[in-house]
């Protein structure tokens, strides 16, 4: 049987959700993010602020200065964590298996569910209408045979849209599907990829296995399997958490090794407190420290150690790796962070962190 997966996506989730609660901020520029004169970066924007080239991750700063009208708010996590909730528990009427990403993403895998007459466009169809009518947020959905379509499928025809690929319509759709909408290839790998006279997964196919997988490692076998539309990862219910770290960026540069150093202390107690507030906290297997110099150019350290739950950070073991990311810059400092890798069967009752950093 082939299976039925819905991508549910909301649209510029944190700006949706400000712009639900206060109209004036509606049709207007909105970005939600920190602030500039605090080195503050977006989280995420509405479309009209896309249209200036606005867009997550970038400084705020430099958000202002692509969009001088630029509105940007603060936001509230508890907020978004209430409106999120209250969506989850509107995909629960249609099926228990639901895989959370982000507070606003989940995969829904309704293949034996019988809403609807069994029909995922249609309950993908409903979904969208009851999230808007009773939470009042907008939801695009794509519906595939399996996650890495069905995710390709709900990004077609944002915002507010709906993409149905059907299995007799894969193979057609895959072919001509530009590579730097695979997951996974990045700026980088779409330029060494281009150089390869890859702009497909057509070409990807041309390639063959063995001449991607050379050139790519284990992440050509998976361009392999994308470029035929192939993906058995099942929906899970519950995702295990592979970290938890914490990190800061710094109003003044830490101009130093021991300006940074002294920082340390207080990054590792919010460590040791965000851990201790994981509802299944498992064994540590790693220590990592990330720093981000002034250029904006960053590097992480790390190193395997095995930590039972109970214990606090090891502040030797995370001088010694700041030590050692600071040689490789020594240069001013912008951003800390410190971080945990975690053994398996971790905590998955927190799917809104789910990578480090």
């Amino acid at each position: 049987m082939d299976r039925k997966i819905i991508h549910c996506d909301c649209d510029c989730f944190y700006a949706a959700v400000e712009m639900r609660d206060n109209p004036a901020l509606r049709d207007i520029p909105l970005a939600v993010g920190g602030r500039a004169d605090q080195r503050g970066v977006v989280a995420t924007c509405n479309y009209e602020a896309r249209a200036f080239g606005v867009h997550s991750a970038m400084s705020t700063a430099r958000a202002l200065a692509l969009c001088p009208g630029l509105v940007v708010v603060s936001g509230s996590m508890d907020k978004y964590r209430e409106v999120s909730a209250r969506i989850m528990a509107i995909y629960a009427d249609y099926t228990e298996l639901i895989e959370p990403l982000s507070l606003d993403e989940a995969y829904l895998d309704v293949t034996g569910t019988q809403r609807c007459q069994g029909s995922a466009t249609r309950i993908a169809e409903e979904i969208r209408l009851r999230v808007f009518e009773e939470v009042g947020i907008r939801v695009s959905a794509g519906v595939a045979p399996n996650k890495f379509l069905a995710k390709i499928a709900s990004d077609w025809n944002k915002p507010d849209g709906l993409f149905v690929l059907r299995p007799e319509q894969v193979e057609a759709f895959v072919q001509v599907l530009a590579v730097k909408k695979l997951h996974g290839v990045g700026a980088k790998t779409a330029e060494k990829l281009e150089h390869m006279g890859v702009h497909n997964c057509a070409d990807l196919r041309d390639q063959g296995a063995e001449v991607l997988i050379s050139r790519f490692g284990r992440f050509g076998q998976r361009l392999w399997e994308l470029a035929w539309g192939q993906d058995d990862r099942p929906v899970r219910i519950s995702r295990e958490r592979k970290s938890v770290s914490v990190e800061h960026t710094y109003t003044r540069d830490l101009p130093d090794l021991d300006a940074c150093l002294e920082q340390l202390p207080s990054l590792l107690e919010s460590l040791a407190g965000r851990y201790g507030r994981l509802s299944r906290p498992a064994d540590i297997a790693g220590a990592v420290v990330k720093l981000k110099f002034h250029d904006f150019t960053q590097t992480t350290a790390e190193q395997a150690t095995r930590v039972q739950a109970a214990m606090a950070p090891d502040i030797q073991l995370y001088e010694r790796l700041v030590r050692e990311a600071f040689e490789r810059g020594a240069r001013p400092v912008r951003l800390m962070g410190v971080g945990y890798r975690l053994s398996e069967h971790s905590d998955g009752g927190q799917p809104d962190q789910l990578a480090l950093f």
